[in-house]
């Protein structure tokens, strides 16, 4: 014999014992207080038909009942057979942000702390899914491949620090590379959890999660912190706290990504969930992970144990069935025992009622939500939210309020708040409603570019509610419906750019024949201009001919006078020169002194070296060329 959940059996070391004292002391202390507003010999006359040993009695079968339910929750077991176990399940990466950003305290007791947790509440609900483990900052490896071994995991887990991976930073792309490099190459679904702050230093996480999405592989981003975020500290080796600085000396701030992380969610075909409550990876376990398809792992041997809890438990029934029909004394049918029974369930139903005046407040906002007006119901939420501003269900309320009151902008705001819902449904809801929403603040937008925005968003918002509930036939309608009306207004915004190019040709066309025939007209008035300047020129150059008759006759006399006294100056040079001539011949018969050059000689070398003169280009020293560096951020 054994028990499947034998540390349950500790509960009857405090259990019997409490329960026998518990017993004896009110027996006492209701016998006092009787004493106290009865004198003792009309207590007898009271008691009559009250038996201690029936009361006794009593109480044994409650302590038997008890302590027989305690031991079927412990499951006892006896017997077994050997029978072939055949496991499904899925294959689950779990990727942790070991950055500096995740010491930040904005959740307690630290972000990195919080989402080892998590990752342990996964592999509980897990059970017979096979786990795999990534940590990744600047760079990311594989620290635990995947296993249905919970010990090697929680091991894998516990030796996750901060100073881990020596490259800091936030390289979420790289992580779902090396997610998907842990997966085998079948058929099954690959499911990634992504427990980080979204604070990504490198681009294209979008774009791994799209290529990843196309090998089938689904992401589940699970945001980590705030989005007011949070100073980060630091120790060093000697226990000192510092802040985290930048390259300019500020202290950094790390704050949650989430619209990064939605949009990896969309890209990878998952959800978006943050870490806020206890069962957030319950939630995301059972509603987005648990309904995919599983693999059937290989098959093994083992022992199938027989339950016999059903033995302590029919005896239990049995016992409180026995306690409950054995009466202390006979039963009272008088006026005043129906009268006490009657006082009993008014006091019952009075108490039962009180939840439904504390909740008056959304109720009165139901009712004028559903009579219609729904100014007052929105109003009504309003006030609500101030009180519980992170509940979903109300934004998702004043939303709808909000959109039958035709105040899109308010209804966009309310459904976009309450997408951080952890129940799905309400989340998928408000998908929905948002798609909706933005389809209506389309219809009204003037321009064609702001009405194509909104249509482009309401169709991502209908996918989204597909993604979570692909059996809402609402939801494919509006999805169909909003994409035709989409391809309809790029289909006329093409053909209103074709007419307006094609009255852009026209119009060039008419102005190039205008050129034309402008030109033609510039053309015959340049041609009698220049008829005009001919018959000018000819006139002139006969006025030029008889000008120049003149002016010849006039030269002939001058020359000839110049003629007679060039004449006379040649005699004269001639003398001069055979003067000069003369000093030269002098001057080159003089001797040179040695190592020196003469005039004529330096005037040729310096000739010489003009040919072969070049630019000096002048390099200050002392200085280096400037590398340019890439700034990376280290949290």
């Amino acid at each position: 014999m054994r028990f499947a959940n034998p540390f349950i059996l500790l509960l009857l070391l405090p259990a019997v014992p409490g329960l026998v004292v518990f017993f004896w002391w009110s027996m006492k202390r209701r016998r006092e207080l009787m004493t106290q507003f009865v004198q003792a010999r009309l207590l007898q006359n009271l008691s009559v038909g009250v038996s201690s040993a029936v009361q006794k009695t009593r109480f044994a079968l409650l302590l038997a009942a008890i302590s027989l339910l305690v031991v079927a929750v412990a499951r006892p077991q006896w017997g077994y057979h050997i029978e072939e176990v055949k496991q499904k399940g899925l294959d689950i990466v779990v990727a942790i942000d070991t950055s500096k950003s995740m010491l930040a305290e904005d959740i307690a007791p630290n972000r990195l702390a919080r989402a080892k947790l998590a990752a342990l509440d996964l592999i509980q609900q897990a059970k017979s899914d096979r786990v795999g483990l990534v940590a990744f900052a600047g760079s990311a490896f594989l620290q635990c491949p995947l296993t249905l071994d919970d010990v090697a995991f929680k091991q894998s887990l516990d030796t996750l620090d901060v100073n881990i991976i020596p490259q800091g930073g936030t390289a979420l792309a790289e992580a779902i590379e090396t997610a998907t490099t842990a997966f085998k190459a079948d058929d099954n679904y690959k499911i990634l959890v992504l427990f980080t702050d979204g604070e990504d230093n490198d681009a294209g996480a979008v774009e791994a999660a799209t290529k990843a999405a196309a090998e089938k592989m689904k992401i589940y981003p699970v945001g980590i912190g705030t989005p007011e975020g949070e100073l980060l500290r630091i120790k060093d080796a000697k226990g000192r706290s510092d802040y985290i600085r930048d390259t300019d000396g500020s202290v950094v701030k790390s704050r949650l990504n989430e619209r990064l992380l939605q949009e990896i969610a969309r890209a990878g075909n998952g959800v978006y969930l943050r870490l806020s409550g206890a069962k957030t990876v319950e939630t995301l376990y059972e509603k987005a992970i648990a309904p995919l398809p599983k693999r059937e792992n290989a098959a093994r041997l083992a022992r199938k144990y027989h339950e016999q809890f059903f033995w302590p438990l029919g005896l239990a029934i049995l016992f409180l069935i026995i306690e409950m029909f054995l009466p202390e004394r006979k039963r009272e049918r008088s006026a005043r025992a129906a009268e006490r029974r009657a006082t009993s369930l008014a006091a019952t139903v009075l108490i039962l009622a009180v939840p439904l005046f504390t909740s008056a407040s959304p109720s009165s906002a139901l009712r004028n939500y559903e009579g219609g007006n729904f100014n007052e119901s929105l109003k009504e939420y309003h006030r609500l939210l101030e009180k519980k501003p992170s509940d979903a269900r109300l934004r998702f309320n004043a939303g709808s309020a909000a959109y039958r009151n035709r105040e899109f902008n308010e209804a966009a705001k309310q459904f976009n708040e309450a997408l951080s819902a952890q129940d799905l449904q309400v989340q998928q809801r408000a998908y929905y409603n948002l798609g909706n929403t933005l389809y209506q603040l389309g219809e009204t937008a003037p321009e064609t570019n702001s009405r194509m925005e909104q249509w482009t968003n309401s169709l991502h918002s209908f996918q989204n509610a597909l993604a979570l509930n692909s059996q809402d036939a609402d939801a494919k309608f509006n999805h169909e419906f909003v994409k035709r009306k989409l391809e309809e207004l790029q289909k006329q915004q093409q053909q209103q750019q074709q007419s307006q190019n094609q009255n852009k040709q026209d119009q060039n066309k008419d102005q190039q024949s205008k050129n034309d025939s402008q030109g033609k007209q510039d053309q015959q008035k340049n041609e009698q201009q220049q008829n005009q300047q001919e018959q000018a020129k000819q006139d002139q150059q006969q006025q030029k001919s008889e000008e120049q008759k003149q002016q010849e006759q006039s030269q002939a006399s001058q020359q000839q006078k110049e003629k007679e006294e060039k004449e006379k100056q040649s005699a004269k040079s001639s003398s001069q020169d055979g003067e000069k001539s003369n000093e030269q011949q002098q001057a080159e018969a003089q001797p040179v002194a040695a190592g020196q050059m003469t005039e004529q000689q330096a005037k040729q070398l310096l000739d010489a070296q003009k040919g072969h003169e070049q630019v000096l280009i002048f390099k200050p020293t002392g200085q280096k060329d400037k590398a340019r560096t890439k700034t990376l951020k280290d949290w």
